[in-house]
């Protein structure tokens, strides 16, 4: 039914609960994972803040960098221990929800499975929900694990 699973991780255990569950889906249907972390467009947030420091900036990206790459090597190797083909993605956007969108639509996939971490109240409003938005937006179906 399903060829190709989109997994978004944030790195977190909710995130890598989802992905076990995605490895299970995909080794169910022989699909294949397309994993992707997005890192927030920090020049945005460092120019906001106004104070601009090149080198500040240099080490926060690289340090988001490495923290993309741990967070997809978690998905690689989940997928990689089931037998199951898989390739990851990083990407950089002010906004998660799109950057997961438009990777679903270019890798082909047609499923994103993706956690939620089920904040409720003023912390929803504040803090938004990417979740919320792809399921919106999505052209896809979109499994949320809790």
């Amino acid at each position: 039914m399903f060829k190709n699973i989109l997994i978004p991780t944030d790195g977190s255990e909710q995130s890598q609960r989802a992905v076990r569950t995605g490895v299970e889906l995909a080794k169910l249907h022989q699909a294949r994972i397309t994993g992707i972390h997005v890192i927030p467009d920090y020049h945005l947030l460092i120019a906001y803040e106004g104070a601009f420091d090149p080198v500040t900036e240099e080490r926060i990206e690289e340090e988001a960098k490495a923290r993309a790459e741990s967070y997809l090597a978690f998905i690689k190797k989940a997928a990689n221990e089931a037998g199951i083909p898989c390739d990851t993605v990083c990407e950089t956007s002010d906004h998660p929800y799109d950057a997961i969108l438009k990777t679903a639509e270019a890798k082909g996939c047609d499923l994103i499975l993706m956690t939620s971490h089920g904040r409720k109240g003023l912390a929803a409003v504040l803090l938004g929900s990417e979740t919320r938005k792809v399921l919106t937006h999505a052209k896809v179906p979109v499994l949320v694990v809790r």
